[in-house]
Formats: structure tokens, C-alpha cells, sequence
């Protein structure tokens, strides 16, 4: 894959990553768990489940493909826990979104905090590289190193110096970079819910004594520590969600708080940014995106329902976006994946695979 197609990405028509976990793998997993299954047996399953979805995201349309998440159950928990010095653990309760409260699993941090050269992650990036061939480029999400700073997750006794703590995540992801990049990575997703929190007029997920204006200024500091020295032919991009699961959300609020700070600074190539309702407010902030810059995924189809956005609406609101950041730094995609965590949002597979066929249709006729 030559490095002038990877600097592409992210692409006019692109997605977040996540898809809908099929009925097989959750029969797989239950059988896993009752214990008629062996882990080699389900490994079996979920790689010809990739593949089958490899197959059809490339028969669509899409230049970057990734593994749905397929061998994981939270889009972040599963990676955060595999780090050194943090481990998965059930709660009393889980995350309050609107009218729902998750499945109780969170991390927490019990020793200094490491990039572990083992990773499972690794091996499932390797596979599916394989899977995938020279065909379309491999996209890889992890959770954002600010992920690591949501409430009950970092151990004070460990860590009484939030700054300490911000050293050592910032180090571990910075060896995880190198490792998925040694691995064959060229385009790399970071998923943030923890920094879109710091919209929301009322902070969602922090326990830090910090005000909102010190608690953006750390978070940038500690995205931009991650990517200091990353190679040059790597894409890293940033996706900014409120929340995504079954298809209800967490938080609202517009990214004016953060936009001076975050799309102004931030040295990603790209945002992945949700803009599918009203709770994300207006396109204005995106004025900070230095023209020239990070390209703009609008996240103006929605994951959370199958029915089609009405194509000459979508088209009225990449104008009006247009206002803000050129035409050609954006690209559109749906707000966040299909399926946050293993549970997956109200909709079919069928619609899955429609919409985004859609969002690739959509894309041409506006960029060609």
C-alpha cells in the first residue's frame, strides 16, 4: 500500500468502526461461557465472521475497512484492561445514558500504568491486516489515551499526582503507536467520550477537583503528548461521541467549549465528529479548524436507527458545514459504529450495510 493512499484518509466516505455483532458470535459466546466451546473454537468464528464483513464493507464501497470490534465486548474497556497495572472489574452500577443504564464493566488502575507488549490487540490487528490484504486499508480504533482519566478509574494512592498519572498513560500509548505501526497500522482511530464530556454543560464522567478549563488544556496536552514523533505515514484521527449505546446517548452539548483548544491544536489528521441531532449543536466551532488541516468527518447519518437521512437534507447541511471548513477538508460517515459494545443499536444488519452503502453513494455525488 503506497504511503500516497494512506494519506488520503480519512476518506470521503468513511466510518467510525464498530458493526453489528451477528447472531453467530453471540451464540458463540454464550457457548464460550458455558464452557461447550473451546476459545480456539470461538476465535474460529469470529474470524470468518471478519471476513465475511471485510468482504462486503470493500463490495459496498469502503476504502477503509476495519474488524467491527468483533472480538470485543466494550469498544474501550477490552483494550484498557490489557494494559499493565489496570484490570476490568464489575461495578455496582453501570453508565446512566437516557433511559438506560449500561451493563455494569469499567477498568480501574492497580499499578503503574504500561503498554503491554502482548496485547491481544496486536494479534487481531495482524490478523486482520492479513484479512484484509492490499484490497483496502486496515483501520484500527483504540480508545483515546483521556479515556484513562474518567471518574473511579485512576488510583490516587498510585497516582496522587494527576501529572504523574498523565506521564505514564501518555508514554504507554505512545508505545502502543509504535507497536500497531510496527505492526503494519497506517491509519489509527482514537475514540474519545471523556473530551466530548467536556462539552456538556454538566461534566459527565469527572472526579477531578480540576475546573472544565484545566481539565481541556491536560487533555490536550496528553492527545498531543501521545502523537509527538509518530511517523509520518501514519493517519491518526480523533472521534469525539456522547455516548452510543442500544442506540440511546449519554450527554449533550455543543463543541464550542472545547473547539478553541481541541480543533485548533489537536495534531490529529483528522475528527470524526457527531452531528447526527440536535445535541451536538451547530457547525460554528468547526471555524477553528485550521483550513488546510485535519480533515472533518461530519457524523451526520445516524447509527442509532435504520431509516435512511433524506439525501438532499445531508447535502444542505455539508454546505452549510462548508461555511466553516472548505468543501474538500470534509468527509461524512455516520455519528459513531453500530455497535458501541457487543449489545449493538435497534436496527438490522440489512440497514447497517444500507446506510453505509448510502453514505459511499452520498459521497460520490458530491465529491465525484
Amino acid at each position: 500500500m503506497t504511503t500516497k493512499t494512506i494519506a488520503k484518509a480519512p476518506f470521503k466516505a468513511d466510518h467510525v468502526g464498530s458493526l453489528l455483532r451477528p447472531q453467530r458470535i453471540h451464540e458463540a459466546r454464550k457457548k464460550f461461557q458455558e464452557g461447550t466451546i473451546t476459545a480456539a473454537e470461538l476465535r474460529t468464528i469470529e474470524t470468518e465472521e471478519i471476513k465475511r464483513i471485510v468482504d462486503k464493507q470493500i463490495e459496498i464501497g469502503l476504502k477503509a475497512v476495519t474488524d467491527g470490534e468483533f472480538r470485543r465486548r466494550f469498544w474501550h474497556t477490552d483494550f484498557m484492561e490489557h494494559l499493565n497495572g489496570v484490570e476490568g472489574y464489575i461495578p455496582e452500577h453501570g453508565y446512566r445514558f437516557v433511559g438506560v443504564e449500561t451493563e455494569a464493566y469499567d477498568v480501574r488502575v492497580t499499578g503503574k500504568v504500561s503498554f503491554n507488549p502482548d496485547h491481544p490487540h496486536l494479534k487481531d490487528f495482524i490478523e486482520f491486516k492479513e484479512i484484509v490484504g492490499d484490497r483496502a486499508i486496515a483501520k484500527m480504533t483504540i480508545p483515546s489515551p483521556n479515556q484513562f482519566f474518567n471518574a473511579g478509574i485512576r488510583n490516587e494512592e498510585i497516582y496522587p499526582d494527576i501529572e504523574e498519572y498523565a506521564k505514564d498513560i501518555i508514554q504507554a500509548y505512545r508505545d502502543a503507536i509504535k507497536d500497531f505501526y510496527d505492526a503494519g497500522c497506517r491509519y489509527l482511530q482514537l475514540d474519545d467520550v471523556y473530551v466530548a464530556g467536556l462539552c456538556s454543560p454538566k461534566l459527565p464522567f469527572s472526579d477531578s477537583e480540576l475546573e472544565r478549563e484545566k481539565l481541556i488544556d491536560l487533555a490536550l496536552r496528553v492527545a498531543n503528548g501521545v502523537l509527538e514523533g509518530k511517523p509520518a505515514d501514519l493517519v491518526v484521527t480523533t472521534h469525539l461521541c456522547r455516548g452510543n449505546y442500544q442506540s440511546t446517548w449519554a450527554f449533550e452539548g455543543p463543541y464550542d467549549k472545547i473547539a478553541p483548544s481541541f480543533f485548533a491544536k489537536e495534531k490529529v489528521d483528522g475528527f470524526f465528529l457527531e452531528y447526527d441531532d440536535e445535541r451536538s449543536g451547530g457547525f460554528e466551532p468547526l471555524k477553528y479548524v485550521p483550513e488546510g488541516g485535519p480533515r472533518v468527518v461530519l457524523g451526520i447519518f445516524t447509527s442509532k436507527k435504520g431509516e435512511l437521512e433524506d439525501k438532499e437534507t445531508i447535502k444542505a447541511r455539508i454546505q452549510e458545514a462548508a461555511k466553516y471548513v472548505p468543501l474538500e477538508q470534509l468527509c461524512i460517515s455516520t455519528q459513531c459504529g453500530f455497535a458501541s459494545t457487543h449489545h449493538g443499536n435497534l436496527l438490522t444488519e440489512a440497514q447497517q450495510w444500507e446506510k453505509l452503502k448510502y453514505i459511499v453513494e452520498t459521497a460520490k455525488e458530491i465529491w465525484g
